[in-house]
């Protein structure tokens, strides 16, 4: 299924079916009846990486919990598109595609991606491999057995000795800038492992079109009244030479939509 160009008014954004309760825990079967993860794959620029991301997730195992995967794309210009587009084509019963004619920012291509997502559960998965698929049984745990709505991977619970000091201290300062604002306890308020109850992102009201969707969601989510449960992930984390796009400009964006959204 292709997407057209849509409006990006999120007041459109509550396309999503009630969540059905499931049985305590995953050692038992998860009823057929819960229904579906949505996968969300926001895209610009990742012909290197796209088609494994795409792999991997298609190779996560969640049955009987269904699965659907929408892919973004923000106006790729490097092959991408024609990557996605091979992909819908050998899976079109799992993979829906929104192409947007030109480069809009992360955030918009979340917000689209949201916007056409059908699952109960949703999560964000980037497309730069810094991630593993892998770990989605982990993350959903929490609200599969009923402990959380929301669900965020923490890069600084593990054992990620890899990650650089200026991100550590970047992250930190975010983060514990989030937690004094808002009333949270996060480690890792910029992670791009977020995954909601559906009815948690009907809830929200989202603007920003850039990387500060990010604290935009976590603003939103901690001022509703919503806990986020973190459990520890795996990072691979990849240079600006290899493809990174976020830059200090976007910690800027970052500090000025926690302040704004907590004191409007």
């Amino acid at each position: 299924m292709t997407i057209k160009q849509a409006d990006l008014n999120s007041d459109e954004v509550d396309l999503f079916p009630p969540v059905i309760n499931v049985l305590p825990n995953l050692a038992n079967s998860i009823p057929t009846s819960y229904g579906k993860l949505s996968v969300v794959i926001p895209v610009y620029n990742e012909q290197s990486t796209i088609k494994e991301v795409i792999d991997r997730v298609l190779a996560v195992d969640l049955d009987p919990l269904q699965k659907e995967i929408i892919i973004s794309d923000d106006g790729s210009t490097d092959g991408s598109a024609e990557i996605i587009e091979r992909e819908r084509l050998a899976h079109s019963e799992l993979i829906k595609v929104h192409a947007s004619a030109i480069n809009l920012g992360k955030g918009a291509a979340i917000r689209f991606g949201f916007k056409y997502a059908s699952g109960n559960v949703v999560i964000i998965q980037d497309a730069d491999l810094e991630l593993d698929p892998a770990e989605y049984i982990h993350l959903l745990q929490p609200i599969l057995t009923g402990q959380a709505d929301v669900v965020y991977g923490s890069r600084f619970k593990g054992r990620n000795k890899n990650i650089s000091l200026k991100t550590r201290l970047a992250n930190r300062f975010l983060t514990s800038l989030t937690n004094l604002l808002y009333g949270g306890h996060l480690t890792d308020m910029e992670t791009a492992y977020k995954v909601f109850k559906a009815e948690v992102i009907k809830n929200l009201r989202l603007r920003c079109v850039g990387f500060d969707i990010e604290p935009e969601i976590t603003a939103q989510i901690l001022k509703a009244g919503y806990t986020i449960h973190e459990v520890p992930i795996a990072y691979n984390p990849r240079t600006t030479q290899e493809g990174k796009k976020i830059s200090w400009r976007d910690g800027i964006e970052a500090i000025y939509t926690l302040l704004k959204y907590r004191f409007t």
